[in-house]
């Protein structure tokens, strides 16, 4: 059997299995059966006992006989099967309520049984139901390795009679009988890092004969896994520098030169300057600029690429900057605008709340080229929105976009304009991206001087009373507060606080007139949002309930706790950006994240990243070891990466032995001419679609 083969020819699987396998696990060749992974083992020299079971075992196999068999009618043509099953230590009674006939006639007495499920107590006895069961020190290879593989299947899967037992027997068969497992990774490169061979690697991580095969065959397997990526990267992102032509931004001229004598708003940081420097490199170098822009809220980013859209405009270019919301769009415009005054710049907001009369006119002026900087929202990304010279994009807050709304803002220049991402928070597909060299990256690591770390903590309902105190302490000093919901109205799904009600609590402690408090949500109107927003930004009110809409977008120096409700519920990247509404004055800032008691694994970890860091890429780093940092080449941001074995955060030192060992290669044969299955690969990538290119 050849590894393209498809798998309904292999012995055990049929049409009928094969269907399932393909909706299921979408499982349709040999080849995608061997690299369908165990997730664990369990080793048969030392199976469990009934006597060792505890109420927080949890996946076992136990080695005993059968006896008492009974069967007992739940209904018209129903039954359920019970078993005794004895290891010698003690008794658990398995019950079956499907296929009973099919077990019937496998159970025999005397015969000895190797059994595989979750135990659970059902009125004070052991019980297992539906485990999976097979005769022990049968003639199989698979009765007699140490390590027993355990998979991953669905209710689905083992109505089919494929649980983790018969993919297992499923994939012994094919070790056994699959050909043309052609070796993958040049021979220089197995032996300088003494990889075992393909296909010993693949028949080692289904059946190990010993811990030690199994680290050999999952260090082989990540390692191909890793290097097969990297080389998509550097392949695209050495491309994209031999092929991708640039605009030439040779001069810095009167704008750049005018704004940085006579209207700097504060000194820039060495960081800053580090950043602006670096980009002058990519717009003068004739390639297309591809850069990643970090840093904290507060960090000064705005004002880099303000300059960096400066640069573009002494270069005879229009610039524009997309950002993900009205308010934030606005914001940015109201700044520049305040920024630039007197310097003669044409700068135009274009959003959706715009009058089509004053749309018209805006986009008349920036096909002419009267507009020399453009902000808006998904709006400049409209077929109709044409550019006489567009030069600079830059992107704010970029998770909030699709990778496809990008391009088509990539695609309005010929050659493609240069491209900056800005963002508080990488998100994971950005921090892969950036691990793998594909996006040059600068960062921000300095705060303007005054500015202070917010300092976060974790609460829980019980001290909801100290809390409120604290924030009437705030007030009294003459600060203002964030108090943000998950939801608007009340769910009967989910137990969270609803913006409505959390108003009416809210209200309860801070009694009008003597306090003042402000509701935003995404269900009021842009005028209305506008009103509460400005209220609050002109102080008049002490408190601001929202949902997530302020999560970027509103900039008030007083403001200086945050409170978010139910922050079990958002993910690190939503609450790092809330935590940024506050922190942007002299005075210390706090957010306070309130939680039910009880906190899954997943949750816990992200309420202790938050109170542990306020730096960017720690949190976007963890926020990659919970989520998995999304399919990096194509459209989906979360979940989980292409990869079945390795980790780009807990293979760190893989991750670097692989690039260099790519870029090597690259370097020293970048046709790959001598890599003849290299390019074969590359050949086959680059029949898709590669939306990295895209920022």
């Amino acid at each position: 059997m050849k590894p393209q083969d498809d798998i309904v020819y292999l012995k055990g699987v049929g049409p009928s299995r094969a269907k399932v396998l393909a909706s299921e696990l979408d499982i349709r060749t040999a080849s995608q059966l061997l690299e369908y992974y165990p997730y664990r083992y369990i080793d048969r020299s030392s199976l469990a006992t009934v006597a060792s079971l505890t109420e927080e075992s949890g996946l076992v196999a136990l080695r005993g006989k059968v006896s008492n068999m009974q069967i007992t009618s739940t209904g018209r043509y129903r039954e359920r099967l019970t078993v005794d099953f004895s290891d010698g230590t003690g008794t658990i009674q398995l019950v079956w309520f499907q296929g009973t006939k099919w077990v019937r006639e496998k159970l025999k007495p005397n015969t000895e049984y190797l059994i595989l499920g979750k135990p659970t107590v059902f009125n004070g006895q052991w019980q297992m139901t539906h485990p999976e069961l097979e005769v022990e020190n049968g003639e199989r290879r698979t009765e007699n390795v140490k390590y027993m593989p355990v998979y991953t299947t669905t209710e689905k899967m083992k109505q089919s009679g494929l649980g983790t037992r018969a993919l297992a027997r499923l994939t012994e068969t094919l070790c056994d009988c699959i050909a043309g497992l052609d070796e993958t990774l040049p021979p220089d490169v197995m032996a300088k890092y003494h990889l075992l061979p393909r296909s010993e690697a693949l028949r080692a991580i289904h059946y190990p004969a010993s811990q030690q095969q199994l680290d050999a065959a999952r260090t082989r397997l990540k390692f191909e896994e890793l290097f097969f990526l990297q080389l998509d990267y550097q392949w695209a992102h050495s491309a994209r520098l031999q092929h991708s032509v640039g605009r030439v931004f040779a001069s810095v001229g009167d704008y750049f030169n005018r704004f940085y004598s006579e209207h700097l708003p504060f000194p820039l940081t060495g960081a800053q300057k580090r950043v602006i420097r670096e980009v002058r490199d990519d717009l003068r170098s004739g390639r297309q600029m591809n850069r990643l822009l970090q840093g904290d809220v507060g960090s000064g980013k705005t004002l880099v690429a303000l300059m960096c859209m400066l640069l573009a405009l002494d270069n005879g270019s229009q610039a524009c900057l997309m950002a993900p919301t009205e308010i934030l769009a606005t914001q940015h415009y109201q700044t520049f605008c305040r920024m630039l005054e007197g310097l003669s710049i044409g700068v135009e907001l274009l959003i959706g709340s715009v009058k089509a009369a004053d749309k018209k006119r805006i986009k008349a002026d920036i096909a002419a080229g009267k507009t020399h900087i453009v902000i808006g929202t998904h709006a400049l990304i409209e077929d109709d929105v044409r550019f006489r010279d567009l030069g600079l994009v830059v992107i704010d807050e970029q998770h909030r976009f699709g990778v496809e709304q990008r391009s088509k803002l990539w695609a309005k220049a010929t050659p493609p304009p240069h491209v900056l991402v800005m963002t508080a928070t990488p998100i994971p597909r950005t921090l892969a991206m950036t691990l793998y060299g594909d996006l040059d990256c600068s960062i921000i690591d300095e705060l303007p001087p005054g500015r202070h770390p917010v300092r976060t903590f974790h609460r829980t309902e019980p001290r909801r009373p100290l809390v409120f105190s604290f924030l009437k302490k705030q007030i009294d000093a003459g600060r203002q507060v964030y108090i943000v919901y998950p939801l608007i109205h009340e769910s009967e799904k989910l137990d969270l606080r609803d913006l409505e009600a959390g108003l009416d609590m809210v209200l309860s402690y801070f009694p009008r007139p003597q306090y003042q408090v402000s509701m935003v949500h995404g269900g009021l109107s842009a005028d209305e949002k506008a009103f509460e927003m400005r209220r609050f930004k002109e102080g008049k009110t002490h408190i601001m309930v929202a949902t997530t809409v302020i999560e970027v977008g509103v900039d008030v120096p007083n403001a200086t706790v945050m409170v978010i409700e139910n922050a079990e519920h958002f993910g690190l990247s939503q609450l790092h950006q809330l935590r940024g509404r506050v922190g942007r004055g002299a005075d210390q800032s706090y957010c306070i994240l309130m939680t039910k008691d009880q906190l899954s694994y997943t949750s816990q970890e992200r309420i202790r990243t938050m109170c542990a860091t306020t730096d960017g890429f720690q949190i976007a780093e963890a926020d990659l070891r919970l989520r998995g940092p999304g399919d990096i080449q194509g459209l989906q941001q979360s979940g989980v990466l292409d990869l079945k074995m390795a980790s780009i955060v807990d293979d760190e030192p893989l991750v670097r032995a692989t690039r260099n060992e790519v870029h090597d290669i690259l370097a020293a044969d970048p046709a790959l001419t001598a890599h003849p299955i290299l390019a074969q690969y590359i050949k086959h990538s680059k029949n898709k679609q590669l939306w990295s290119k895209i920022s």
